[in-house]
């Protein structure tokens, strides 16, 4: 396996990352959540994706927009089910609050990742790329699909920047994340502002999930290393940082891609965690994060 590949390779699963943990931070940054059902989310994405275009032959097109729908619907319930629940709760003191909706999002996944063991067994499911055919890289031939994972993952990231900086509604966004009780006094209602984030992140960790079902295919075990490298990325690039986060994305990224390839793909998560608890302990905001 040549330099080349693994430069490939890596930049095309730091790009999945990138945008899922992109959507895990904004999830952060405005409502102050930590999602542990992450991981589930997308792989539903990829299994709905699967399940719509080879068993039901909907196509690829339809397909992956049934696993974006579905997890967009999904990630509202994750919501309107767990998180709202318990952050509106008086029975539960406030400071005890982020906990409960930690193990509550925690327990939300592993439902989720056993009911889709049920309904499609743990077997590894590829989704039907959307892109066939190779191009030559530098003397490596890479399918076109993989070039198109980074591209869209990109373009999404593009269109999300535009959206929170240059429209509105992406203004109060930022003003929720930064003055929550400031917000309201303007007139705006935070429910709806929480509404609109976790629709936003619903569709990213779709897009995300989709692709990375196309690009190396997902099952029930996958759960729990996704939810563990997206935990991973925020925290090295710093709670409620974007910017952090994309760069984390691409250590983290390239450390996977250089344990798979070098080591085993068994042990690929584990680089990763261990440079989380070194930067606890020497950063411990991450690399962007405020002190």
């Amino acid at each position: 396996m040549t330099a080349i590949q693994i430069l490939i390779d890596g930049f095309a699963i730091s790009a999945l990352y990138a945008l899922g943990a992109t959507g895990f931070t904004l999830i952060f940054g405005v409502s102050g959540v930590l999602n542990l059902s992450h991981g589930a989310l997308m792989v539903t994405a990829a299994v709905v994706a699967w399940a719509a275009s080879s068993e039901f032959g909907l196509g690829s097109y339809a397909g992956a927009a049934a696993g974006i729908v579905v997890c967009t619907g999904l990630t509202l319930a994750t919501y309107g089910v767990v998180v709202r629940p318990i952050d509106k709760s008086r029975a539960i003191p406030p400071e005890e609050k982020e906990i409960f909706i930690l193990t509550g999002t925690l327990l939300w996944g592993i439902m989720i990742q056993e009911f889709i063991a049920y309904l499609f067994t743990s077997n590894a499911k590829t989704v039907m790329p959307i892109v066939e055919g190779v191009v030559t890289i530098a003397g490596v031939r890479t399918p076109w699909n993989q070039v198109f994972t980074a591209l869209v993952c990109w373009a999404t990231i593009g269109l999300l920047w535009l959206l929170v900086n240059r429209t509105r509604t992406g203004k109060v966004l930022l003003a929720a994340s930064m003055n929550p009780r400031g917000v309201t006094l303007l007139g705006f209602e935070l429910s709806r502002i929480y509404v609109a984030i976790w629709l936003i992140y619903g569709v990213l960790a779709g897009i995300a999930g989709v692709l990375l079902g196309q690009f190396l295919g997902v099952s029930s075990y996958s759960v729990g290393p996704l939810t563990a490298s997206a935990f991973s990325i925020v925290v090295l690039g710093g709670l409620g940082s974007v910017s952090g986060s994309l760069i984390a994305a691409y250590v983290v990224g390239y450390l996977e891609t250089l344990t798979a390839y070098l080591v085993s793909p068994a042990y690929r998560t584990i680089p990763a965690l261990l440079l989380l608890v070194a930067v606890m302990y020497v950063r411990p905001q991450g690399l962007l994060g405020r002190r």
